[in-house]
C-alpha cells in the first residue's frame, strides 16, 4: 500500500477510511467523506462492511468531490423515492419464495447500479479497497480484495432476515457486522498508520440494562457488533492515530426500539448528511487535520 502524494500535511500515512456498517443510517458517512475531501485528506486504503461497503467502494472508484456527489446524489434519491419500498404483501411473497429473507439481493443491487458497473473489478479501483462478510461455511469473515465488485457488495451487506444469504464462488455469505463492523484492525493489519472511522453513530450511545426480551435481543446483538472495535479501541498501537468522526447525532438511542427496528424509513437523511458533515468539520479543524493556507 503506498502513501497518497497529495495527502494532507502532517499525517502519518498509509491513510485509511475505515466504514462501518448501520443500514440507512449510512448516510452519516456521507457527511464525513465530504469533510474530509474538504479538507484535502485523501486515503491509501478503504475498508467497509455492510452500508459503509457500499458507500466506501463508490468513494474508492473516484475518492474525490466527484465520488462524493454520486454519493449524495444516491442517498438523496432514495429518501426521495423510498428504500427498499416494496408492499407487505411482496415483503411475505419473498419470504415464502426464499424461505429467509423479506427482501432479495437485487433490490439492494438496484440502489447503486447506476454507479458500478456489473463487471467492475475490486482491484481496478481508483484506491486499495476491500470489504468484510460472514462465512456460513466458515463461520469465519471472509475480506474480498479482489474479483468482482458487486457480488462482494452484496455479501458484505445481506443482512440477516433481510437479505438471502449472497452466494459467492460456491460460498454463502451473511452481513460483514456479524464479525467486524468497524473494521479498524483490519486497517492495522493493513499497515495503515492515520486511521479515519466513519460510523453511523450507534457507538456514540451507550447501552443500557434491558427491562423486556425484546430489549435483552436488541443489547446482546449491540455487544456483539461493538466489541471488536472496543477491544481494538482500549489498546491503540502508539505508532496508530484513530480519529472516530462524529455523526451529529444521526443514530436513534439504543433504547428506541422502534426507530431501530423501522429499516425502511428514508426520511431525513439530507438531515444527516448535514449534520455528520458539520460535526466531522469542526472535528477536523479541532484536531489541526487538514489543508491549509
Amino acid at each position: 500500500m503506498d502513501a497518497a502524494d497529495d495527502r494532507s500535511a502532517g499525517l502519518e500515512g498509509p491513510v485509511a477510511f475505515v466504514l462501518g456498517g448501520g443500514g440507512r443510517l449510512g448516510a452519516a458517512e456521507v457527511g464525513m467523506l465530504e469533510a474530509l475531501v474538504g479538507v484535502g485528506v485523501r486515503p491509501d486504503l478503504v475498508l467497509g462492511t455492510s452500508i459503509g461497503a457500499i458507500n466506501g467502494a463508490i468513494f474508492a472508484s473516484s475518492p474525490d468531490w466527484h465520488g462524493v456527489h454520486e454519493l449524495r446524489e444516491l442517498w438523496l434519491g432514495v429518501e426521495e423515492s423510498g428504500l427498499l419500498g416494496d408492499g407487505m404483501f411482496d415483503r411475505l411473497r419473498t419470504m415464502v419464495s426464499t424461505g429467509v429473507a423479506l427482501h432479495r439481493s437485487s433490490q439492494l443491487a438496484a440502489l447503486f447500479a447506476d454507479i458500478i458497473d456489473d463487471d467492475q473489478q475490486i482491484e481496478d479501483l481508483a484506491v486499495d479497497f476491500a470489504c468484510v462478510a460472514a462465512c456460513i461455511e466458515t463461520a469465519a469473515a471472509t475480506w474480498f480484495q479482489r474479483g468482482p465488485l458487486v457480488p462482494a457488495l452484496l455479501a458484505s451487506a445481506a443482512v440477516p432476515g433481510l437479505f438471502e444469504p449472497m452466494e459467492v464462488d460456491g460460498r454463502h455469505y451473511l452481513d460483514g457486522g456479524l464479525v467486524d463492523s468497524i473494521p479498524v484492525a483490519r486497517a492495522v493489519r493493513c499497515g495503515a498508520r492515520t486511521i479515519f472511522v466513519l460510523q453511523v453513530g450507534r457507538i456514540e450511545h451507550p447501552l443500557s440494562v434491558p427491562t423486556n426480551p425484546l430489549r435483552v435481543a436488541q443489547v446482546s446483538f449491540e455487544i456483539a457488533r461493538r466489541h471488536g472495535f472496543t477491544t481494538f479501541m482500549e489498546d491503540v498501537p502508539p505508532d496508530v492515530d484513530v480519529h472516530v468522526l462524529p455523526s451529529g447525532g444521526a443514530a436513534p438511542d439504543p433504547a428506541d426500539l422502534r426507530a431501530n427496528l423501522s429499516y425502511r424509513d428514508a426520511s431525513g437523511l439530507a438531515t444527516s448528511i448535514a449534520d455528520a458533515r458539520e460535526a466531522s468539520e469542526q472535528y477536523l479543524d479541532a484536531n489541526g487535520i487538514g489543508a491549509t493556507g
